[in-house]
């Protein structure tokens, strides 16, 4: 791994005198933050006009976390830093090359080696910064994140090879140092007014917290398995035979205020998840709208879903699940408000393995997810706040997710309570001398509302719980 990073770094550096595209970004990954604008309106006229015209985009970025659990429970705190090139050419007869890599350190954090002594449980969060599957690993972690060829044809693209995706199942997922990346074949459609048609076929990916690529049947089970329906521990980790997912996905403007986008994710010989979404925009007095949205997300199992031998399946043999939610907004050029709302029935457990992204829901809130659960309710008020003539952002969101009681295995994976989460952010773009840097603060906090029967392996890293993070991101 190590080899393809110094070669990219050095393909930089041999480039670094073409033009060099600065923008700016919030504080969260995106996809355009690594896809630079080509500034070339036609072709180059020779490959080696297309490496000169290219774009260099850099980033720096230092992570802290701190999590401070109940009482004697170990608390934990991790400091990342780390920093990434990537390229990308210009146009010739229509195609593109783009490579990046990244690279992390370990610079001072607990050790994640040892388990607490009360629970017997491992940290869950601080690790996730570096490399989960090598937790002594502090300084050889680094990964080839992109490395794809790209067609572009009117206004649409196809793009083959290694690259970084946002969708509602497969995202970029990035509360840490570094997103989850996909390899594949993906496309974007933009040729019909109204409709952008977008999805491929992927048989690889590298989860955020690792430096691997993995086909997409062994990426299930990387992360904690939980529990299979019975109360026995999942078994599927290393086991789940598939060849790959398809994705696909119809966005529609209905009208000037009403879309509609449907996806759908067929993972082969282990589930399918389709979702149907609409969002209503009506303008209000004094530029103001109010936004009203639904979603549904409908599950199915296939085969064996996954394995046929049921205590190593990721999905059990016919097993489904359902779930909807509702979102209505006021927003204006400063504020935003929102109250959301979302239920998974007591059908069957959402699935969705978490190194592909996270939850698509209304209601989710950075530091906790809702999949592996079933007859669940969640409800989530969130008002987010840009201070005029600053280039201060500010957030308050609170939950409440009841959950069925932890003992009910075949609707509660995780062996996780009830719970309320409050989460404060808090954002800041540098600008004059400092231009390019972001800062950002992050508080969680999450306390218990259901019974955990003393077992304080359902308390720790999950309830009754504060976190900070601070965090810095400088692009050039």
């Amino acid at each position: 791994m190590k080899s393809f990073f110094y070669v990219a770094l050095l393909c930089l550096v041999f480039f670094s005198f073409s033009n060099v595209n600065a923008q700016h970004q919030d504080v969260n990954e995106r996809p355009e933050m690594y896809k630079g604008k080509n500034t070339n309106s036609a072709d180059s006229s020779s490959i080696l006009g297309a490496f000169k015209g290219g774009t260099v985009q850099g980033h720096f970025r230092y992570f802290f976390m701190n999590t401070v659990n109940e009482g004697k429970l170990t608390d934990y705190y991790a400091n990342a830093a780390g920093g990434g090139l990537r390229f990308e050419t210009a146009e010739f007869r229509n195609f593109q090359f783009a490579l990046s890599g990244f690279y992390i350190f370990n610079i001072g954090s607990s050790d994640m080696t040892k388990p607490d002594l009360q629970s017997g449980q491992f940290n869950r969060y601080e690790i996730g910064l570096f490399d989960i599957e090598d937790p002594n690993n502090k300084s050889d972690i680094d990964r080839l994140e992109e490395f794809y060829l790209k067609y572009n044809f009117k206004k649409s693209s196809l793009i083959f090879g290694r690259q970084l995706l946002n969708t509602p199942f497969i995202n970029l997922q990035d509360g840490r140092m570094r997103p989850t990346g996909v390899d594949g074949i993906w496309a974007e459609l933009n040729e019909i007014k109204g409709l952008k048609i977008e999805g491929g076929w992927l048989y690889s990916i590298s989860p955020r917290s690792t430096t691997r690529w993995y086909p997409v049947g062994e990426t299930i089970g990387l992360y904690s398995a939980g529990l299979n329906p019975d109360g026995s521990p999942s078994q599927y980790a290393n086991k789940i035979e598939s060849k790959g997912l398809a994705l696909i996905a119809l966005k529609s403007d209905i009208t000037r205020h009403l879309k509609l986008q449907l996806w759908d994710m067929y993972t082969e010989n282990v589930f399918n998840t389709a979702m149907l979404q609409s969002d209503l925009v009506l303008p209000l007095k004094n530029n103001s709208d109010l936004i009203v949205a639904a979603q549904i997300i409908k599950q199915d199992a296939i085969n064996d879903g996954g394995n046929h031998n049921q205590s190593a399946s990721y999905f059990l043999k016919d097993g489904k699940s359902l779930s909807f939610g509702a979102k209505i907004a006021i927003k204006n050029k400063n504020w935003e408000t929102s109250l959301n709302y979302n239920r998974i029935t007591e059908k069957g457990r959402y699935l969705l393995p978490r190194e592909w992204g996270r939850d698509p829901f209304f209601t989710f809130l950075p530091r906790e997810r809702n999949e592996g659960f079933g007859d669940l309710h969640a409800i989530m008020a969130k008002i987010d706040y840009k201070l005029p003539q600053t280039r201060l952002k500010t957030s308050l969101a609170a939950g409440y997710y009841k959950l069925p009681d932890v003992k009910n295995y075949a609707l509660n994976k995780y062996g996780f309570p009830s719970y309320s989460q409050i989460n404060s952010d808090f954002r800041y773009t540098f600008d004059k001398g400092l231009k390019g840097l972001e800062a950002q603060l992050l508080l969680v906090a999450k306390f218990n509302a259901g019974e955990t029967y003393g077992n304080t392996k359902m308390i720790i890293n999950k309830v009754n719980m504060f976190q900070s993070n601070f965090v810095l991101n400088f692009h050039f």
